[in-house]
């Protein structure tokens, strides 16, 4: 996926009010913009580094732009716009990159499923039968360690999702726990049990019941993300 029109280049300021970032542009501009990311963004920010953002010619929109992509604690790249996971994960379904996903037949989003009132991000249909795909967006990093985790953030609705998936394996329906890691430099993805040890165990529970969990890595520039390769899970970190 490249970004059109380009990415612009800043310095962050500072992120408040959870969904708003103050930065200055390459040109000394003060902008304030939207931070489309509802975590914590633990350790894939930092005050002064490298952000790069796309900005809307909008009249109706308040914020002239939106946080894409920042420079971590670890100089990696991470592409916080958490809203983009989806796109890039259905472009690398349509691609054949995600090989385990591959040969089905009709592929819809946002399908309603479940007992708790979910949407699952990925129905895709098989001749077989159908499989339920899950994505969640991992942008917390470490230093020194080229494994990712999730969350950054204590989640509820994460762990409700896990629940739901559980229920469709057992039921012997195919569900599937998709990581795309929009972090640089990782080789791994593992569950952040010290930030929510419920969602680690609601992990490990949903394996136990039969779900897949895979994780991809992307390759992101300035230019593009697009999903690139399998990553390892390491279920017990």
């Amino acid at each position: 996926m490249r970004f059109h029109p380009p990415l612009e280049e800043g310095r962050l300021v500072r992120r408040y009010k959870r969904f708003l970032a103050d930065i200055e542009t390459i040109g000394g501009e003060l902008l304030t913009i939207h931070c489309p990311n509802t975590g914590s963004m633990f350790n894939c920010m930092v005050e002064g580094g490298q952000v790069w953002f796309s900005r809307s010619n909008d009249p109706k929109r308040k914020l002239p732009g939106t946080w894409e992509i920042s420079e971590t604690p670890q100089g990696r790249l991470a592409c916080v716009n958490t809203a983009r996971a989806n796109t890039l994960v259905e472009e690398a379904l349509r691609a054949g990159v995600i090989a385990e996903l591959n040969g089905f037949t009709a592929l819809k989003r946002e399908v309603p499923y479940g007992q708790e009132n979910s949407r699952i991000d990925f129905r895709l249909d098989y001749p077989d039968g159908p499989a339920f795909v899950e994505v969640k967006s991992v942008t917390l990093g470490f230093d020194g360690s080229a494994v990712a985790a999730f969350p950054d953030a204590v989640t509820q609705r994460g762990a409700k999702h896990l629940r739901e998936l559980a229920c469709l394996a057992r039921d012997g329906i195919r569900a599937v726990q998709l990581y795309c890691v929009n972090l640089s430099g990782v080789e791994a993805v593992r569950p952040a049990e010290e930030i929510d040890p419920g969602y680690a165990a609601a992990l490990r529970e949903a394996v136990a019941s039969g779900v897949e969990v895979l994780a991809y890595g992307v390759r992101l520039t300035a230019e593009e993300v697009c999903i690139e390769r399998r990553l390892d899970v390491l279920l017990n970190g």
